[in-house]
């Protein structure tokens, strides 16, 4: 058996293999009222059929204000909820687990969707965008100046991701992540480039990082003691001044202590800047290597996972065999191919009954 295909247990769930889904925006609820719809179905449900083990369905705003466009999903409401549960329950047929991301834009919230062809950058109020909240009054880039939280608006964020939270478990989520990453709301307050505060959620690193834990600490509170919980991480901003690789192994370990079970190492966002690495398979690695090395991950109390441009189904069973990642997540690759780990098992030499396919697809298996 492959590694990649070996089973993973994190608390009461078993998921089937360790080629997982990343959360990716479809921007596909056009009614603007953050329900999830016909599209939302079939693309989860068709990675589902297509082996993946797990599912993290795209960041889905824990409050209106905190979409990144109009048309991003959420779960701030009981109907968001009721829609998502039959989503949950076909995946589930298919012998997936599904998780969700709950999210908050932050200063990056109200922008257009940016389809190719289509406008991009903060959208006016007046064609249906919205002020926008961060830990400090200081834009990304040319985005609309955002307002900075006061202590109430701190209160009611953490609250909204807990209200969230509970509607997973209710809507049937086996995961909750909470995203942390990529320049939103908790990355800005994360990151000494976004936050200049001068109260106890801004200045120094526990500061800084006050946020995401209160987060958590409320989400387990209403989150099953038997459902994981993962948090998406920046593990650096790739900028000077910014939120280091040694800062993401601190907080690997902090997050452990509040009974965080894995942390989704990807990279920056906070700023414009393009990384100064290749974007290139494998290139956010050695990030997952070294929060890996946090003491929480090496002795066992935190599972880490690597994503970034992974395509390779060679290459992603290296990173587990040689002890880089615990799991992989894929992106752009589940785009292009949607039944990727059917393909992977074939490859890496599993038997076609050991491969993850529904009946209905074994005429077409690889081999």
């Amino acid at each position: 058996m492959a590694k990649l295909f070996e089973p993973i247990r994190i608390r009461d769930l078993t998921i089937r293999n360790r080629a997982w889904l990343s959360p990716m925006c479809e921007y596909s609820c056009d009614a603007r009222d953050g329900v999830p719809t016909p599209w939302h179905l079939v693309h989860l449900g068709a990675r589902a059929q297509g082996g993946f083990g797990l599912l993290i369905a795209e960041a889905s705003a824990v409050v209106p204000e905190g979409r990144i466009s109009p048309e991003d999903a959420g779960l701030w409401n009981d109907r968001q909820r009721d829609a998502w549960a039959p989503i949950v329950e076909f995946v589930h047929s298919q012998g997936a687990a599904m998780g969700i991301q709950l999210a908050h834009a932050g200063r990056k919230a109200s922008t257009y969707k940016a389809f190719p062809g289509q406008p991009s950058g903060s959208m006016p109020v007046a064609e249906g965008g919205w002020p926008t909240v961060a830990p400090s009054a200081i834009p990304f880039g040319d985005f609309a100046t955002p307002e900075a939280l006061d202590a109430a608006g701190i209160r009611e964020v953490v609250a909204a991701f807990a209200d969230a939270a509970r509607r997973a478990d209710e809507a049937g989520f086996d995961v909750v992540e909470i995203h942390a990453a990529h320049g939103y709301l908790i990355h800005e307050f994360l990151s000494p480039l976004s936050n200049e505060r001068t109260d106890s959620y801004g200045g120094s690193r526990d500061n800084r990082a006050r946020l995401l834990l209160e987060i958590c600490d409320a989400v387990r509170q209403v989150w099953p003691d038997g459902k994981p919980l993962f948090v998406r991480i920046s593990a650096t901003d790739w900028v000077d001044g910014g939120w280091t690789p040694d800062d993401s192994r601190w907080l690997a370990d902090r997050l452990a202590e509040h009974a965080v079970d894995l942390v989704d190492v990807s990279s920056a966002a906070n700023t414009p800047d393009r990384p100064p690495v290749a974007l290139e398979q494998g290139y956010q690695v050695p990030l997952a290597e070294t929060v890996r090395a946090s003491g929480s991950a090496q002795a066992g109390d935190l599972l880490v996972s690597a994503v970034g441009l992974i395509s390779d189904p060679d290459y992603a069973e290296s990173l587990l065999v040689d002890g880089r990642a615990d799991v992989v997540f894929l992106g752009r690759a589940a785009l292009r191919e949607p039944a990727w780990p059917q393909r992977a098992a074939a490859e890496l030499g599993l038997d076609w009954r050991d491969a993850p396919y529904p009946p209905q697809y074994t005429r077409g298996k690889w081999g």
